[in-house]
């Protein structure tokens, strides 16, 4: 609902921008106003392209809220339906989220713990990873396969997936 009201108002503010520029473009040069109004069209027409970019700033917050425990600023950066190790259900929505949160954060490993000295792992411009050990061997650093992966989206970075890379 959220994401349909900043359309609404992203098309709106467009529309209004463009009707009062529109007489300003036609006293010069009429290549310049075309390639002028292309560019601004193009920038209104992503309105979270300047939503948060930058993974490192991300990763802090979300490293921050685990740490703390916050679910609620987790379920916010989290993207849903959350999937889930082989045989796992995935998380459908934040109340199934928060219903199963200690299965997410400290199931096989302690996200707490782990995320505390974990280094994001880039896996594309679009995916970061962050890899941590069993919870019952937390400084084997070694054989760390519990996977919590992290994409890019139009909103901006989210958590998307938890996996044990060895099943």
């Amino acid at each position: 609902m959220k994401s349909d009201t900043n359309s609404t108002n992203s098309h709106n503010i467009t529309q209004e921008l463009i009707l009062s520029i529109l007489p300003f473009m036609t006293m010069r040069v009429p290549c310049r106003r075309w390639t002028w109004l292309a560019g601004i069209l193009i920038l209104l027409s992503f309105p979270n392209a300047f939503a948060e970019s930058d993974f490192s700033a991300f990763w802090q917050k979300f490293k921050s809220a685990v740490i703390a425990g916050d679910k609620a600023t987790i379920a916010e950066m989290t993207k849903f339906p959350l999937s889930m190790p082989y045989g796992i259900k995935a998380v459908k929505n934040k109340e199934d989220f928060s219903r199963r949160y200690n299965e997410i954060f400290k199931g096989e490993a302690n996200a707490a713990q782990c995320f505390k000295s974990a280094e994001p792992h880039k896996e594309s411009d679009r995916q970061y990873d962050i890899y941590c050990p069993f919870k019952e061997t937390p400084k084997d650093w070694e054989n760390a396969p519990i996977r919590f992966i992290f994409e890019s989206s139009k909103s901006g970075w989210r958590f998307v997936g938890l996996d044990n890379i060895n099943e």
